[in-house]
């Protein structure tokens, strides 16, 4: 592969990166009003104690018995899962920087130091409650549905015998006990393994030695003890047994000849976030994969070991790992619950929630040509606006750029790719179409968080394939959900274009509820055309009209919205603002909601993660509503919306009326200020109106949400003064679609 950037190349990207941050560090008018009263000093929560409280809340759905106990299971693995995520990135990030002496206080008050001991009190008392939730409640409810976690001592002799056969011919050949003395240094311990630490004693000498053995992980931790090929799933037992209380049932065919003191399972979390200084990277891709790399080795952070670990044993560990004592998490076994996610291939209809398959969307079904589905035709006659996992992400965005692939008219095809499955439909349309001669540009970012060795595969994959593959900008994230097809017509060339707020993932499709629009509008297609030049070549002065592009307008096209509003209610007139978000912590932004909700704009705001606004504050933001939503899918959109009753509108349009804009961007720093992002303004009436009243269920009163108090805590709200049950707002939608026409999901 050649090299991505030359000497001359370098040096000029930097000078535009250069320009890029003089130009946003100057004083925005936007941003600040002159003659606004300062706001209190301690107006910001905390981001990272507010995502801790998001994960109390995916706990909170775990222990609702309401909800079908795999499902419960299952909101307890993604609690486990979630939390992993924090540590590698957010508190080693926090560390790493305490440690390079870069960290500065928190918007929040708190210095970096109050802040990690804060998490690290948060964390201990939530990570406490899950796993004792999930021993003493989610495993026996399991029990009470045949679904049993065994101890080996509560296995027949029948059973013990068929799982030892299962152990020496499966699980013993790729074991490797290591031992720690003089001559066997302390082992690296790989990230997010389950190991054993044992204790064994030489019967001869009397000496006790340390040994660790890793759980392999290219097993199923799980192991079946029962037979699963009865036909009457409500009456066979489903019973497991774990794969590290399997290995420690024969721990003597590793150790012969020595006496097991203790084997406890232990777990350690790393440094996993990756830092690439890309200015001074000779070639992106290999210096990605070099910190790749680097990653498998960085510092621990966490250590969760059996709280039946002696003192001796926990101490050892913790000296050899160099973990504090405050990082080490002793926790009632089984370690890392994420095994809980191996229960959902059990074949229990029952215990899960109804299936549910997605819908063709209308405006795409009611326009056939030559007995198939043309999703050019459509888009023609209208802007349609997809709400998955809901709307079908195979018959529309994968059809789009499978129609585009196959179609002769169709010249070129332009795409970024951000995160996407193991087996793409998207990437092999895009091979596709490269073969059929098509010019494709795929804008493949290298730095999506933990997809970084996926997204390489799929770069060199797609140039093999004759597809022009490039990284982005440097210094920043590509993470607008953009694709762009220019096809040649009788009129001339037209260009058909898919804004989303959600990766090109036909997997998440599915369990993500995420919009996009599909048009044709030649305002949309020249800004995206315009903004694909400048995420692959020279572009840095492109304007926009249709679009908001970060790291430029975004953020200064919102607050100019969000001042709008308030100018309008200091007139009297019409003054609201809603917003749905993954997160909220900007903190110009929400400087900019509180002088609104000050001046009488009604703001109504649903976040699913981190909040660091405090709503319901007299004098400050007594106007401001916030209310989470999670359940069955992940609620991963984001729509802006203001009243707009002041006129004229910001950029093209009409004069007043509602103005609604989706996309990829959150209200966050990394969102506004290190990617490029995109939000498009949507243009129809009964669009506009459909996800208006779209943020407006979310919101009710009738609809089960949680919602923030201005303390930061969150009241959950899922039944009614009679106790029964309020709207589940992803259940209303599922039914409303079900009247749709089917089709393959």
């Amino acid at each position: 592969m050649s090299q991505i950037f030359d000497a001359p190349s370098k040096a000029f990207l930097r000078s535009q990166i250069a320009e890029h941050i003089a130009e946003t560090d100057k004083p925005d008018k936007s941003d600040v009003q002159a003659d606004a009263a300062p706001l209190p000093p301690d107006r910001f929560f905390d981001r990272e104690l507010s995502w801790l409280k998001f994960n109390k809340r995916v706990l909170e759905l775990a222990q609702d018995e309401d909800l079908p106990i795999i499902e419960r299971a299952s909101f307890a693995a993604i609690f486990a899962s979630n939390l992993d995520e924090f540590f590698m990135v957010r508190v080693a990030g926090l560390k790493r920087r305490i440690d390079t002496g870069i960290a500065v206080t928190a918007a929040s008050g708190l210095s970096p130091r109050q802040q990690l001991r804060a998490i690290g009190e948060h964390a201990h008392q939530l990570q406490d409650e899950h796993a004792h939730y999930v021993v003493d409640h989610i495993l026996p409810d399991l029990a009470r549905e045949n679904i049993v976690l065994l101890d080996w001592d509560k296995l027949t002799v029948s059973e013990q015998e068929r799982l030892s056969r299962y152990y020496r011919q499966q699980v013993f050949p790729v074991l490797t006990p290591l031992a720690v003395d003089p001559a066997h240094p302390f082992p690296y311990i790989s990230g997010n393994s389950i190991n054993l630490a044992v204790l064994v004693e030489n019967p001869t000498s009397g000496k006790s030695h340390f040994a660790r053995v890793k759980i392999p992980d290219n097993l199923n931790r799980l192991v079946p003890v029962d037979d699963m090929t009865a036909d009457e799933a409500h009456d066979v037992r489903y019973g497991f047994i774990t794969m590290e209380n399997l290995i420690i049932a024969h721990l003597e065919s590793l150790f012969p000849g020595m006496i097991i003191k203790e084997a406890r399972s232990f777990r350690v979390t790393r440094n996993e976030d990756i830092d690439v200084e890309e200015d001074d990277a000779e070639n992106l891709l290999n210096a990605i994969e070099k910190e790749l790399l680097r990653r498998r080795f960085g510092p621990p952070i966490r250590l969760e070991i059996s709280d039946a670990t002696s003192p001796f044993l926990s101490q050892l560990l913790a000296d050899q790992l160099g973990v504090t004592a405050d990082e080490v998490y002793r926790l009632p076994t089984p370690l890392d619950a994420t095994v809980l996610y191996e229960l959902g291939a059990i074949d229990r209809p029952d215990l899960k929630f109804p299936p549910f398959v997605p819908t063709t969307n209308r405006q795409i079904a009611e326009v056939e040509s030559s007995r198939a589905q043309d999703i050019f035709a459509a888009i023609r006659e209208h802007d349609i606006l997809l709400h998955h996992p809901y709307d079908s992400f195979s018959t529309s965005v994968q059809a789009f750029l499978a129609q585009a692939a196959a179609d002769p008219k169709v010249l070129a095809i332009k795409q970024t790719l951000y995160r996407t499955s193991s087996d793409s439909p998207i990437i092999d349309a895009l091979i596709d179409a490269a073969h059929a001669g098509k010019q494709v540009l795929a804008l493949v970012e290298l730095k999506a968080r933990f997809d970084e060795d996926a997204n390489i595969a799929w770069a060199r994959k797609l140039e093999r394939a004759g597809v022009h593959v490039v990284y982005g900008i440097v210094g920043l994230k590509t993470h607008c959900k953009l694709s762009l097809v220019v096809r040649q017509e009788a009129d001339g060339l037209k260009r058909y274009c898919h804004v989303g707020t959600g990766n090109y993932n036909p997997k998440t499709a599915r369990i993500y509820t995420d919009l996009g629009l599909l048009t044709c509008d030649p305002v949309v297609g020249q800004d995206m055309t315009r903004l694909f030049n400048q995420l692959s070549g020279y572009a840095p002065k492109s304007s926009f009209h249709r679009l908001l592009v970060a790291p430029r307008t975004v953020r200064t096209g919102l607050i100019q919205r969000i001042q709008r509003e308030e100018a309008a209610a200091r007139a009297g007139k019409e003054a609201w603002i809603k917003i749905k978000v993954n997160s909220i912590v900007d903190e110009k932004t929400i400087d900019a909601l509180y002088r609104a909700s000050q001046a009488g704009v009604k703001i109504d705001i649903v976040e699913r993660g981190i909040c660091a606004l405090k709503p319901g504050v007299p004098g400050l933001s007594e106007n401001i509503r916030v209310r989470s939503i999670l359940g069955r899918f992940l609620e991963h959109s984001r729509i802006y919306a203001f009243a707009n009753s002041n006129g004229p509108q910001i950029g093209e349009g009409p004069i007043a009326g509602p103005e609604v804009w989706i996309g990829s961007a959150d209200l966050m720093h990394r969102n506004l200020d290190r990617r490029v992002e995109a939000l498009v303004r949507i243009t129809a009436p009964e669009q506009v109106e459909e996800l208006i009243n779209y943020v407006d269920l979310q919101m009710a009163d009738t609809t089960a949400s949680w919602h923030m108090q201005p303390d930061g805590t969150y009241e959950r709200h899922s039944k009614d003064a009679e106790g029964k049950p309020l709207v589940d707002c992803q259940e209303f939608l599922i039914k409303k679609h079900m009247r749709r026409p089917r089709s393959n999901s």
